[in-house]
């Protein structure tokens, strides 16, 4: 789907008016020599994608991309991460069904329904990469992330753009408005803290014990997967008074 957000807070600008500071990675620069495929991003996501995907590179991950709109990311996610990728678009729109390939599988389906994703699970037992650019709405967010997170594998990233959308009523947003996905994603951060607020001998749910971080910026919210074990803390050195 399209990025909303430029009718509420000003006109799109042309590519070229892109910053030194988000033009210095691959994607970026993808993104400006692009004549193909349309593909519509706010300028600081390269700098976001780069930091938190460039580890995957060369690495054959599995990457599910929800929102295909013009196909134009699957692609450039193909030519990031190299040879051997495998991408999995999802879209509600059949018409995407033309961006399938060799190496990219499209699905059609509605990302607030609970069954659709468990068979994308089924489909696809190993995902490293979740990138969440669908409908936008809360509630196709807060589904998507309640039943694609957990599936992925245990080091993999998960993340949701366009989350500017938690502040605007077009989309069931608003300031701290109960229900909008940053509201949701705020109350993520106490699952980091469990081991600090929940009672003594309390079992550690899935969450807990597989999320090493949550990442907020400007319209974006990155969560990654990481085995943790109970935090220790130790003293080294001698005593100064």
């Amino acid at each position: 789907m399209r990025a909303p957000g430029p009718e509420n807070i000003g006109q799109l600008h042309s590519a070229d008016a892109m910053g030194a500071e988000h033009r210095d990675n691959p994607l970026a620069q993808y993104f400006l020599r692009n004549r193909e495929r349309l593909l519509w991003k706010w300028h600081h996501y390269f700098e976001i994608y780069h930091r938190h995907f460039q580890r995957f590179r060369g690495k054959s991950p599995v990457v599910v991309e929800v929102g295909v709109f013009q196909g134009g990311s699957l692609q450039m996610w193909r030519e990031y991460f190299g040879k051997g990728t495998r991408i999995v678009g999802i879209d509600v729109d059949p018409r995407c069904l033309e961006f399938a390939d060799e190496a990219t599988t499209i699905l059609i389906g509605d990302q607030a329904d609970p069954a659709f994703l468990a068979d994308v699970r089924r489909r696809f037992p190993h995902v490293d990469i979740l990138i969440d650019d669908g409908g936008h709405y809360m509630v196709e967010q807060i589904v998507t992330f309640g039943e694609l997170y957990p599936h992925l594998q245990p080091n993999g990233v998960y993340l949701c753009e366009d989350v500017h959308t938690s502040y605007l009523p077009r989309w069931e947003g608003g300031l701290r408005r109960p229900g909008t996905f940053i509201e949701f994603s705020k109350a993520l951060v106490d699952g980091l803290h469990a081991w600090y607020h929940l009672p003594q001998g309390t079992e550690m749910d899935e969450f807990v014990l597989g999320t090493y971080s949550i990442n907020f910026y400007d319209s974006i919210v990155v969560i990654e997967k990481r085995p943790i074990a109970q935090p220790r803390v130790s003293q080294t050195g001698k005593l100064s008074f």
